[in-house]
């Protein structure tokens, strides 16, 4: 549906007051947002790299970008950093975020890549920014930090370890935002490739995209199986999210950074955006930032 290309299209987020897409294109640095009513795409160009957007209860958006959090108003496209995190180390940047059932803003790290598939062990840890502004350290230790979300019930939370290749699930306190007891949920098989972004379905069900695995695979958490495979036609799959009026509708990223220039001639759709639908199960509404 979006054929504008992103090199790393990642975290869409449904936006019901602007009835838009909103993502991030994290190697181009721009926080996008596709209208399916006009199908035009803005973007606002920020000065570092943007892992992730999540929407405000006030108005505009929190972002990560580089080691920060920061405030993104659409309007003036004034970015204003809220903290910065791992000055120590420089190789670090942010990674995937979302926002949990209370407006906290959960977001993780990762080391970049010194050299293709170089990549310095367990630099990575999960953050939350609270409402107040303040910040506390949830995991350290992580290799890379992306997809995330919250069990309906609101007291589980999921989290994706790249490099684990894995789904974990955690106990999580809706009145503190504190998470505890991992415990393994799901090991990707071969195929699959490699877990980035997840979100969660209207049936508790999570969506987990592969990258370099061309698809999105449905798990159920409560037996820790994969019930159902969408396969798309480009092979870097980064996220997922549903939206729409309804929320019926599955929006998928992208990406073309990764793909070499004779795989790349190979595949036409890499970096665009695209819409399942027919699914038969809808999705819940984003959870907005409380501040």
């Amino acid at each position: 549906v979006v054929k504008e290309k992103n090199r790393m299209g990642e975290c869409p987020v449904w936006e019901e007051r602007e009835s838009a897409l909103v993502y991030v294109d994290i190697n181009s640095q721009k926080v996008c947002r596709w209208s399916p009513l006009t199908n035009e795409v803005q973007s606002v160009s920020v000065d570092a790299r943007v892992s992730s957007v999540a929407l405000r209860q006030c108005g505009g958006y929190v972002i990560t970008l580089g080691t920060r959090f920061a405030f993104l108003d659409w309007d003036t496209q004034a970015v204003t950093t809220i903290l910065e995190l791992e000055q120590d180390k420089p190789n670090n940047r942010f990674n995937d975020g979302k926002v949990d059932p209370k407006g906290r803003f959960f977001a993780g790290t990762m080391a970049e890549e010194t050299a293709p598939g170089v990549r310095a062990k367990r630099q990575g840890a999960l953050y939350t920014l609270f409402p107040d502004l303040s910040v506390i350290k949830q995991l350290d230790q992580v290799d890379i930090s992306n997809g995330l979300d919250w069990s309906l019930d609101h007291r589980t939370f999921f989290h994706i370890d790249s490099l684990a290749y894995a789904v974990h699930a955690f106990s999580y306190d809706v009145h503190t935002g504190k998470i505890a007891c991992p415990k393994l949920l799901y090991h990707l098989e071969k195929e699959e490739q490699m877990p980035d972004g997840m979100c969660i379905d209207a049936e508790g069900k999570l969506w987990v995209a592969c990258i370099d695995g061309g698809r999105v695979i449905r798990i159920d958490p409560e037996t820790g199986k994969r019930i159902q495979t969408v396969r798309l036609p480009t092979p870097r799959i980064t996220s997922c999210c549903f939206g729409g009026k309804d929320y019926s509708e599955m929006y998928v990223t992208s990406a073309y950074d990764g793909l070499d220039e004779s795989t790349l001639a190979k595949e036409p759709y890499a970096g665009e955006i695209f819409k399942i639908t027919g699914l038969g199960v809808k999705g819940i509404p984003q959870n907005f930032y409380a501040a």
